[in-house]
């Protein structure tokens, strides 16, 4: 009776176990362009205020671009044809009406990775207002999602690199399509050609004394980034000779035509100053959207500063400015 009793309850508990793992959630993987959100809401609410609202608040102006261009690209669809693979997509609004006011945003729903935030209301006035009050945590979830995925393919084919740790002592993840333009001591410039330019990223340390955290932050980063630009970053005409007899001065300088935008974030777990504007060429005509990070390394009594800009005339800029912001957040200081 015992050896049966034994068997009995072995096999109860293998059942169990075995019953735990079929009704686990298999999920499949999510997919679409970077920075594009599928809005899952009824065609009259999107072209009323409901649609106003959400396009107020993902389709926003990227701040520090020199052309106005939308922080998400937007897929409407209606909730009953909501299924199948429109359930995959990467980053996901959904819209209910005659439902409690609520914003919730979930993880891995329909498929992983995933963000699906879901705002609902008893009218259209509560779902506008909804939208309005927590647009900036619906939006920072879907960046979030999308700067993780950009890593994940940037991490497919990485540039070997052991340089940037060796004299600055961080690591950086960046694709090997990518360049060295320059290396200057403690100074590097990387750069990766595209059709109708190039995007660019810089990596060099300034003392902690170089910024000090006041009302005039902006322009003490501007000062530092200018007096870096004036040392290795030169127009093509620098130092030639002008019809007059004048030597040309040709160098990356900040715009002051754009008011720079300045954030306070966190990189590898440290306090760091985020500034977006536009960088010009002084004598000479280019110019082109900038983000700046200086990252605060106490322990070693400095900033870790890297910028990302890019060069793409009369093109759109979002996504080479997106990827050069998915590799600076790598930022690892050893």
């Amino acid at each position: 009776m015992r050896y049966l009793l034994s068997i009995f309850l072995l096999f109860a508990i293998t059942s169990c176990e075995d019953s735990k793992k079929t009704n686990k959630k298999i999920l499949s993987q999510s997919s679409g362009n970077i920075n594009k959100v599928s809005v899952v809401v009824d065609n009259e609410l999107w072209e009323g205020s409901v649609g106003d609202a959400i396009r107020s608040v993902l389709a926003a102006p990227v701040d520090g671009l020199n052309q106005d261009e939308p922080l998400f690209d937007m897929n409407q669809i209606p909730p009953n044809v909501f299924s199948g693979f429109t359930t995959k997509s990467r980053t996901i609004l959904k819209i209910e009406k005659g439902k409690p006011a609520n914003t919730k945003i979930g993880s891995n729903v329909y498929a992983q990775p995933q963000k699906v935030a879901v705002v609902s209301g008893e009218t259209v006035q509560d779902i506008v207002k909804q939208i309005q009050e927590n647009g900036s945590k619906i939006v920072s979830a879907f960046k979030s999602t999308e700067v993780k995925e950009r890593q994940r393919r940037i991490k497919k084919s990485l540039f070997t690199y052991d340089s940037l740790e060796k004299q600055l002592g961080v690591s950086l993840k960046f694709p090997s399509v990518y360049k060295i333009a320059k290396q200057e001591g403690e100074f590097f410039w990387a750069r990766k050609d595209i059709p109708t330019g190039t995007t660019n990223f810089m990596v060099y340390q300034v003392p902690l004394s170089a910024v000090k955290r006041n009302d005039s932050i902006a322009n003490q980063v501007i000062r530092v980034r200018d007096s870096i630009g004036s040392i290795y970053v030169k127009g093509r005409s620098d130092g030639e000779v002008n019809a007059k007899g004048e030597t040309i001065e040709s160098y990356m300088i900040t715009e002051k035509a754009y008011a720079p935008f300045l954030f306070e974030t966190i990189i590898d777990n440290k306090p760091t100053i985020e500034t977006k504007g536009v960088w010009d060429l002084k004598g000479d005509f280019m110019s082109g959207p900038f983000i700046n990070y200086m990252v605060e390394d106490k322990v070693n009594n400095r900033y870790v500063v890297i910028e990302g800009f890019t060069f793409a005339p009369s093109v759109s800029k979002r996504e080479h400015m997106f990827e050069l912001e998915a590799i600076i957040k790598s930022l690892e200081i050893k």
